[in-house]
């Protein structure tokens, strides 16, 4: 420009605004949250619900556990609740959230044991009551460090009043939900083999327990068959032989009360012809073994030659008895002198071992399941710490694990005596999937142990209801008819799960819980139908008491009298200590929530569930069951299910390999809305990764999205409603933007209805970067900055008023901060909120097909033309577009007379363009993905003008120095 030419920056529209380039999220975040607080959003949303007569929609919160820091599990979790949350509320709904927590149960109470073992006091010195009240203390504590974690993260809920647990009224209704099953009969005691942990010394549910590889010991046992059932067929030359078992736990051996087959495999009767002499398995020796395994079985036993004499059938099988490896051994005293029958089993295999199965019915499913098929006895050798009772004959006091969860002296005795005795042929050690408890991480045991179960498949109560008689017929129907799963492989996963499940393990054998409130008669039998006392009025005292002092009122001297006398003679009963497993107390959380708040559920029903995978033997699992043994159906209408998070490489997390990441810290560094934005942009239906480079990545995205809102505020910065125009007077452009925005308003409103985030922010942010940024920012800059009052201005900044209501609102559900900011940038005020408004209505006659197929073609041609000119920049032809006025050979008449209708040259961004129908010449620039388009590159003519930087021939001609006819018009308004 010419020293005497005037400057016209100050004449040209530019953008306008306060909003920074840079979010600062991390100190930034926690002043919004306080503003909410002191607006509070939450319960004015529930105010106005209730005066336009909103749907309530009941997301019901799965408790976390009350127990320490969060991790990124849980910051995956409750932003995913998030966002189903304030997208529903948004969506038109009265969306509720309260938050809850899982307080009682073994971790707490674990806490606690290790404080007085530091202190070198033992738990059962405590007053059950004193050590109840620590862990209340304990559970409040972490209550409330986690409500402001959860609060840091942008969720928004009823934080003032959350539900826990063991608050008074919740425990009065998980002993009162604990009564049902008591009173419709599906509650009893049994004695069968559970998870048993013996650090722990209580019993666990599946959902307590995780796998880990562990090193067993393995041994091969001979039984010898001692005799054949008296029936046709019975074959004596297999009297003296050995069946051949295979086992992963030999401190079972003392507990066998019987050998499995299946009838299925095939078997047969091996000798044994070459060994070492010092071998186990001696030449001569017989063994029956499945003929799949033996060459294995007889490597493991160092065996270097043996023959197979003959067929055994299943038939033959199912007549012999064995006997115990330990019958008549000296100080046994008679302990194993009994028979070993040998019985079909389905669940044995020749995929490992023998295809003989060591069946103790005390210490495994299978086991007791075939236990209990053919009468076998239980066996009660194993005390609560896992140590033999005293009295066992030679191995009294043995211990399998210590407090620690580490090997001691059980298994090693037991095989010793079994080489004493001459019942090895093998021994070794395998390293496999075994069960650990998830609290204290050490090795548990199938240990028979009288428990409290609730039956599945005993009829509830008189039958009658529409889903089933059973509790398990329940469920199935629930999850058939009533639930639908998110995604739909849950409802497989979570079907399999209870058609196949035993009975449901009530008790615990621990004091930080509900108790069951329950009372049984002296001198009888749990078979017996007095067994239990089951009185309404004994019911409703224990309720009465709950309900003003909590469950501690169980454990208060004089209790057992003070619930029963008057009623029954409290001196006929015994008062029932075990505690309720926690799955019972969570899975009764349908009935103290959404049953009875004010801001529940009006049927009691939650619209959601949403948890972990792992879920679908936890709380869902759980939940469902507790409802339909008391209400008859599932207490949730949908489940959703997430993955877990991995680290960038896709490995599990781990403190030790030191590949976590832990939210506070993605806090500091980047602000709860980057967070948010990583689940979003998330396929949270599988595992999910994150990690530093994942990170910058999700932070990239966020700074593009930024300058989107950011380009819109500067160029709406003194817009108001004179400025507005009607659709149907803008131009195509204009009215293109708003045939996307009706697209995409389906697509939004649709993809929140379905959860499905990622589409809704890949579908958001592709149109941001896409068709805004790369396209119709680019092009509408030009009328925006340059332009006077014209229709082409007013259209444009309408439009992005129209942008910018639709897309604040859309992302608010994720970018909780960032779109409160964006808001507050126009319309500030101590009452305003993205957060308090709906997603807009979208005119449904913006839509408009046949101009989208348009400006698909114009896009297509355009791609040529950029592609053309960025080679003339690359070469330094020219600085910029605007330097240029190509000619555009297209070959399609029909596209070509769209385009003769259009401003190309505006559209392409260049000072002017030709466009010709005639064959493009051999210099033209093409690209092979757009065939019958050619662009020959010329150079604009005309002088530049100072205000729009255009090349054009009137420069120069107006009254104002240096400009053209638009930007002279522009001046003169």
């Amino acid at each position: 420009m010419c020293a005497d030419m005037p400057d016209y920056k100050d004449t040209l529209n530019l953008p306008r605004t306060d909003f920074p380039m840079r979010a600062g999220l991390p100190k930034r975040e926690p002043g919004w949250l306080e503003r909410w607080e002191k607006i509070g959003i939450y319960d004015r949303l529930r105010e106005r619900a209730k005066g336009e007569e909103r749907k309530p929609w009941i997301l019901h919160d799965g408790p976390p556990y009350a127990n320490g820091h969060l991790h990124i599990g849980h910051a995956l979790n409750k932003v995913l609740k998030d966002m189903v949350v304030r997208s529903h509320q948004m969506l038109g709904f009265d969306a509720r959230y309260v938050p809850g927590w899982d307080c009682h149960g073994l971790p707490i109470e674990w806490k606690i044991e290790e404080q007085y073992r530091a202190r070198g006091k033992s738990k059962d010195e405590v007053p059950v009551i004193e050590l109840r009240q620590e862990c209340r203390k304990f559970a409040e504590g972490w209550i409330d460090v986690q409500r402001e974690e959860f609060k840091r993260l942008g969720v928004t809920g009823k934080w003032d009043d959350p539900y826990l647990t063991m608050d008074f009224h919740a425990e009065r209704v998980i002993a009162e939900e604990f009564m049902k099953f008591l009173m419709n009969g599906t509650l009893y005691q049994g004695s069968k083999p559970v998870m048993w942990s013996p650090v722990e010394k209580t019993a666990l549910a599946e959902a307590e327990v995780e796998y880990h590889d562990h090193t067993s010991h393995t041994i091969w046992v001979k039984f010898p068959v001692v005799r054949a059932v008296e029936k046709t067929g019975a074959r004596s030359e297999l009297l003296g032989v050995n069946v051949v078992i295979w086992t992963t736990t030999p401190w079972t051996i003392p507990s066998n009360r019987a050998v499995a087959f299946n009838p299925e495999l095939s078997y047969g009767l091996y000798e044994v012809t070459e060994a070492p002499e010092d071998n186990w398995a001696r030449v001569g020796d017989k063994y029956l073994l499945s003929d799949k395994l033996a060459e294995e079985v007889f490597n493991a036993a160092r065996v270097t030659g043996w023959k197979r004499l003959r067929d055994v059938s299943a038939e033959q099988l199912d007549l012999l008895v064995c006997a115990h490896p330990f019958r008549g051994v000296e100080g046994g005293e008679g302990e194993w002198d009994y028979d070993v029958p040998l019985l079909p089993g389905e669940h044995v295999t020749d995929e490992a071992g023998t295809g003989f199965v060591h069946t103790a019915p005390s210490h495994g499913a299978d086991d007791y399941v075939l236990g209990v098929r053919h009468g076998l006895p239980m066996t009660y050798n194993v005390t609560e710490d896992g140590s033999f009772r005293a009295d066992l004959p030679l191995f009294g006091g043995a211990r399998i694990m210590d407090e620690k969860g580490r090997e001691k002296d059980a298994n090693k005795r037991v095989i010793d005596k079994l080489a004493e005795v001459g019942a090895l042929i093998a021994r070794g050690k395998v390293k496999h999937s075994y069960p650990h408890s998830w609290r204290s991480k050490a090795p548990l045991i199938f240990r028979n142990t009288p428990q409290w179960f609730a039956a599945i498949d005993k009829t509830v109560g008189d039958g009658q209801d529409e889903f089933g008689r059973t509790i398990r017929e329940r469920a199935l129907n629930s999850i058939d008819r009533l639930v639908t799963f998110t995604p739909q492989s849950g409802r497989n996963r979570l079907y399999s799960m209870i058609e196949s499940r035993p009975d449901w393990v009530l008790s615990r054998q621990r004091a930080w819980g509900v108790p069951l409130t329950c009372f049984t008669r002296k001198g009888a039998q749990p078979q017996d139908e007095d067994f239990l006392l089951r009185n309404e009025e004994v019911n409703a005292r224990i309720l009465e008491a709950f309900e003003a002092e909590g469950a501690d009122a169980w454990y208060k001297d004089g209790a057992k009298e003070r619930f029963l006398s008057g009623i029954v003679d409290p001196d006929d009963y015994e008062q029932v200590f075990d505690i309720l497993d926690v799955w019972f107390d969570s899975g009764s959380t349908h009935a103290f929530v959404l049953r009875d708040r004010p801001d529940g559920s009006p049927d009691g029903i939650a619209d959601l569930y949403l948890e972990g995978t792992d879920q679908h033997r936890g709380w869902f699992h759980s939940s469902l069951l507790q409802a339909c043994g008391t209400k008859g159906r599932a207490p949730y209408r949908g489940v959703l299910t997430h993955g877990f998070t991995l680290d960038e490489k896709g490995m599990k997390m781990s403190k030790s390999l030191g590949n976590t990441v832990a939210p506070d810290q993605v806090i500091k560094q980047y602000g709860a809305d980057i967070l948010r934005l990583w689940v979003a942009q998330s396929d949270y239906t599988a595992d999910l990764r994150i990690g530093p480079e994942i990170l910058k990545g999700v932070a990239d995205s966020y700074r593009r999205l930024r300058n989107t809102m950011r380009f819109m505020l500067g160029s709406l910065a003194d817009f108001t409603e004179s400025d507005r125009t009607e659709a149907k007077d803008m131009p195509p452009l204009e009215r293109w933007v708003l045939h996307r925005l009706a697209e995409l308003d389906e697509v939004v409103r649709e993809g929140y209805a379905k959860y499905d985030f990622q589409g809704v922010f890949q579908a958001l942010f592709n149109f941001c970067t896409v068709d805004l940024s790369a396209f119709y920012f680019d092009i509408r800059k030009d009328a925006l900055y340059c332009d006077g009052d014209t229709l082409r201005r007013r259209s444009a900044r309408t439009v992005l008023d129209l942008l910018f209501h639709r897309l604040t609102t859309w992302l608010a559900p994720i970018l909780v901060f960032t779109m409160e900011e964006v808001w507050l940038e126009r319309y500030p005020g101590e009452e305003s909120s993205v957060h308090l408004v709906d997603f807009p209505e979208t005119p449904a006659d913006w839509r408009d097909d046949a101009l989208a197929d348009t400006v698909a073609r114009v896009r297509r041609v355009r791609r040529v033309v950029t592609a053309a000119l960025e080679v003339q920049r690359r070469d330094k032809v020219i600085g910029s577009s605007l330097e240029a006025a190509p000619v555009v050979h297209v070959e399609d008449a029909q596209v070509l007379e769209i385009l003769r209708t259009l401003p190309m040259d505006d559209l392409c961004i260049t000072s002017g363009l030709v466009l010709s129908g005639d064959p493009s010449p051999n210099e033209a620039f093409r690209l092979p993905e757009v065939p019958g388009v050619g662009v020959v590159f010329e150079k604009a003519t005309g002088e530049k003008c100072q205000r729009c930087w255009k090349y054009l021939p009137d420069v120069g001609t107006h009254s104002h120095p240096g400009v053209c006819g638009r930007c002279e018009e522009a001046l003169a308004g």
